[in-house]
């Protein structure tokens, strides 16, 4: 009798739970209407492709299609693992990728905090106008004006320094360069953007902080480590989250910044090759799916497994700011 009261009280919670979801999409049709549309295009785009992962474990055959295609297990996996560029482009895109988001979200944060500080509404849009302006650019046209400025024949930085009596740099024959070439690039592009978005933050902060902090005498760099980023850190912290899920991808997912940057220079890759490059390069070259699907499979677990970390370690620090 005890077992049987239970399931019915079972059954009852059910019942009234699928009763409540149903009444919560009828309550709010015309918002689950608005979604309907995004919600197709990430299953069309994101989800519905994941059966080609299989791809990444067999000889694929155009002709034959995926099903038919012979399966070869990991065989596909050994191109990329034995091969001498592995360490060197998974040593780059976790080198650089690190560097962008300490050093750009660390930036980008200052350089909100200093936008902050402009009373003057004017001079305030007009400098988010010019960092902005740089991330609308897209990294084609940026590889162009790198190249007008480190070309050896008429590049304005190599005539600045024969004009001080020295030779000109071959900064597209020695590879040492890019190591500060490519992030100081990539800061130039997204800090501005970044910084935008966490002034944005910076602005929802009620003033009532700042003149109580006024009130009991603090200084404008204490309201700002006391008050301005702790309250911005949750921002933060999801900016983290989201660009250390794309820390296995060329700037984090920024493919152009090492591909048009250097010109796809041999003689750069011990510095500038990274996993999409090498992906690209690979399947163009080579023309097998199967092993560029496997690299690109070995990317996604390597990301999906640094997220889930990642949240981890934030949920240690502050539980309310983790993803999930």
């Amino acid at each position: 009798m005890v077992n049987l009261a239970k399931r019915n009280v079972q059954k009852e919670k059910k019942t009234s739970s699928n009763h409540g979801f149903i009444k919560e999409i009828s309550k709010n049709r015309a918002f689950y209407i608005m979604m309907l549309p995004g919600l197709l295009f990430i299953f069309v785009m994101y989800y519905l492709p994941m059966f080609g992962v299989v791809i990444a474990f067999k000889d694929y055959n155009p002709s034959q299609g995926i099903i038919k295609s012979k399966w070869v297990g990991l065989k596909n996996f050994e191109f990329f693992f034995k091969s001498q560029s592995a360490a060197t482009v998974t040593f780059n895109t976790l080198f650089y990728n690190v560097i962008f988001i300490v050093v750009g979200l660390g930036l980008a944060v200052l350089v909100a905090v200093m936008l902050n500080e402009i009373r003057n509404k004017f001079f305030a849009s007009m400098y988010k106008s010019i960092l902005l302006f740089p991330y609308l650019i897209s990294w084609v046209v940026a590889g162009y004006l790198l190249f007008s400025l480190l070309s050896v024949d008429r590049g304005v930085i190599n005539r600045l320094i024969q004009h001080f009596g020295h030779e000109p740099i071959q900064w597209y024959m020695e590879p040492s360069y890019w190591r500060y070439i490519i992030p100081v690039s990539y800061m130039w592009k997204n800090v501005g953007y970044l910084s935008v978005v966490f002034f944005a933050a910076i602005t929802g902060i009620s003033s009532d902080y700042y003149e109580a902090a006024e009130m009991d005498g603090a200084s404008g760099f204490q309201k700002t480590v006391k008050i301005t980023i702790p309250l911005i850190m949750p921002i933060v912290i999801t900016m983290f989250l989201l660009q250390a899920g794309k820390i296995f991808y060329a700037g984090l997912g920024d493919w152009g910044l090492f591909y048009n940057l250097p010109r796809d220079s041999g003689i750069l890759y011990s510095t500038t090759d990274v996993i999409d490059t090498y992906i690209f390069r690979s399947l163009k070259q080579l023309n097998d799916p199967g092993m560029t699907a496997a690299i690109g499979l070995y990317q996604s677990l390597v990301g999906f497994v640094l997220v889930v970390f990642t949240n981890w370690l934030v949920k240690k620090y502050d539980p309310d700011s983790a993803l999930y």
